[in-house]
């Protein structure tokens, strides 16, 4: 059987059977639908959900799978992986490192592969991805989070279908953990696989993004938590202003990649269906929607009051972590880890200064107008395809490079790395990290995410305390991590409540989004600098006018795709 299709990718016929998003305890859960080409009833029986698809022939008796079948390629094959390229100073070059050497050693070079790294810009994936296409170099894998990417991707003809048959004998074990996830199902378009998928242990809070603040500049005047509702929080930011203690509490940056202006807080619920798979993507900002409305009324009402930098819109983000760690901004919001170094700067430039964890709380502000709503992920992490331009060496190469990536001593040493260097093992058997190690085995981003995300989405040690208390930052003046275990049991507790969303995803490839995407996100940021810096008088006429340019521009196209698509039954739905 020839493991490689490579099938065009016909946009009007794409279809996707999507399983429950079973956000533990969600009430904002999303309904399996049949595949639409099919016209099967809706299974809710999760042995039928995790079963592999029932026209493949899965029989291993006859063969050795797995590492242990493995043998060096007679010619060598090179194959390249994506890796986002953050552009963080004092980071590794993403795609020559000690670690990428490490790989090469230890994997490559048994198998007489070579592996190669392509750098994608993580703030503007898609660009990327398209110039690489255009010059004929797409990486052998491409792999992204967002199921609309993957979509495009596919419609392009960049991805080609395989069978798990075949991908199973490479990688069982990679295979197995899907199966027992319930993965398969998301794996599939049209009736033919096109992805792998990777695990996303604890998917519906995001228990490593926190908000730091200034706890010292809150105690001097008066308050010792956070406050819970827009009133207390404004009143506290007019106090910092007119104190003299911060001149610009809420700092400022500009915009930048898909994402920005998220306004699950902002939204009404329950939760309207049609409203929700129409404008409720995080991707391309709704400028026009209710709760976008809400939350670009807020940003213009601080602005207005001078909370927020005037010129907001040419601070990038490093210069935001700098401005906090130098103690002229309030709070800084970001992913938390053992070694941060905007945390140590601010201790070194703030030796007296104290910082908190704002912590989730189930509250809902009725008079400020939000809830504790926050964006689940899907119950995957990375989406892994393979390209079309592949050989079939190559996309086998690619098989076992995740294969390896998941088997457990190399995932260990790829998230903690060498011991002695980067880590201590402690007598509990939890490693612990070698803090400002500066050594030729520094780690990149996020303990070397960026390569580990092709078979999971968080370090594994222990159970989620455990994992929460490794990724406090270590060696300061304070300990975070009794805070970051109640924010993460905070936002366990607004997922409960059913303030956990995750966004729609359709059975078709969305043709206005490949189209407008790129456009409407440039637009978007000019936009809603206008709408955030106009006199508050103005604020409802000027939102309503460029809503409507920003509508004839192109979203209007999606909205009514995204529309035709829901109303066809081609979308999950909210249960």
């Amino acid at each position: 059987m020839n493991m490689l299709r490579r099938n065009v990718f016909a946009l009007c016929a794409v279809t996707i059977a999507v399983t429950v998003f079973l956000l533990t305890g969600c009430g904002q859960q999303q309904e399996e639908l049949p595949e639409a080409d099919l016209g099967q009833e809706q299974s809710t029986n999760d042995t039928e959900k995790s079963a592999p698809p029932s026209d493949v022939d899965y029989s291993l008796s006859d063969i050795v799978v797995g590492i242990d079948g493995w043998s060096a390629f007679d010619e060598n094959v090179t194959i390249r992986i994506p890796v986002y390229d953050r552009h963080i100073e004092g980071a590794p070059d993403v795609t020559k490192n000690y670690w990428t050497d490490w790989i090469q050693e230890n994997f490559g070079d048994k198998y007489n592969i070579t592996v190669e790294y392509a750098a994608i810009n993580r703030t503007d994936v898609l660009t990327t991805y398209e110039a690489l296409a255009q010059q004929g170099e797409l990486p052998t894998i491409l792999m992204e989070y967002d199921f609309p990417k993957l979509a495009q991707w596919a419609g392009k003809g960049w991805l080609a279908e395989f069978e798990f048959d075949e991908f199973m004998k490479v990688a069982p074990n990679y295979y197995q953990r899907m199966v027992d996830l319930g993965q398969l199902s998301y794996t599939r378009l049209d009736g033919k696989t096109y992805f792998a998928l990777a695990e996303r242990p604890y998917y519906n809070t995001d228990y490593g993004f926190v908000t730091l603040y200034r706890k010292d500049w809150l105690e001097q005047i008066g308050y010792e938590t956070y406050p819970d509702n827009w009133a207390d929080e404004k009143e506290m930011l007019l106090k910092l202003k007119d104190s003299g203690i911060c001149k610009y509490p809420c700092g400022g940056k500009m915009l930048s990649g898909s994402g920005m202006d998220r306004n699950y807080e902002y939204r009404t619920f329950p939760l309207d269906e049609e409203n929700w798979a129409c404008y409720g993507d995080y991707a391309i900002p709704a400028l026009g929607d209710e709760a976008n409305k809400r939350l670009l009324k807020r940003e213009n009402e601080k602005y207005n009051l001078g909370l927020i930098e005037p010129q907001f819109d040419t601070i990038d983000e490093e210069t935001a972590r700098d401005n906090f760690a130098k103690g002229k901004t309030l709070y800084y919001q970001g992913y938390v880890a053992a070694d941060l170094d905007w945390v140590n700067a601010f201790y070194e430039n703030n030796p007296n200064g104290e910082l908190a964890v704002k912590i989730t709380k189930n509250i809902v502000d009725r008079e400020g107008g939000t809830v504790p709503a926050l964006r689940a992920n899907n119950p995957f992490g990375m989406m892994v395809g393979f390209s079309s331009e592949a050989d079939e060496n190559q996309i086998k190469a690619a098989w076992m490079y995740m294969e390896w990536m998941t088997l457990d001593k190399n995932l260990f040493t790829m998230q903690w790395g060498i011991a002695g260097e980067n880590y201590i093992l402690a007598q509990n058997g939890v490693p612990t990290p070698v803090l400002n190690y500066d050594g030729e085995c520094i780690q990149g981003v996020g303990n070397n995410k960026d390569y580990w995300c092709i078979t999971t989405e968080a370090r594994i040690a222990g159970g989620i305390e455990d994992i929460v208390a490794l990724s406090a930052p270590k060696n300061i003046p304070q300990d975070f991590t009794s805070e970051l275990i109640e924010n993460y049991y905070g936002q366990l507790e607004a997922a409960e409540a059913g303030y956990a969303v995750s966004d729609c995803n359709f059975a078709v490839a969305l043709e206005s989004v490949a189209e407008y995407q790129s456009s409407l996100l440039d637009l978007y940021r000019q936009y809603r600098y206008q709408i955030t810096k106009c006199a508050p008088e103005n604020f409802e006429r000027l939102y309503d006018e460029l809503a409507k340019k920003y509508a004839d521009a192109g979203y209007q196209n999606i909205v009514d795709e995204r529309r035709e698509a829901y109303k066809a039954g081609k979308s999950t739905r909210l249960q």
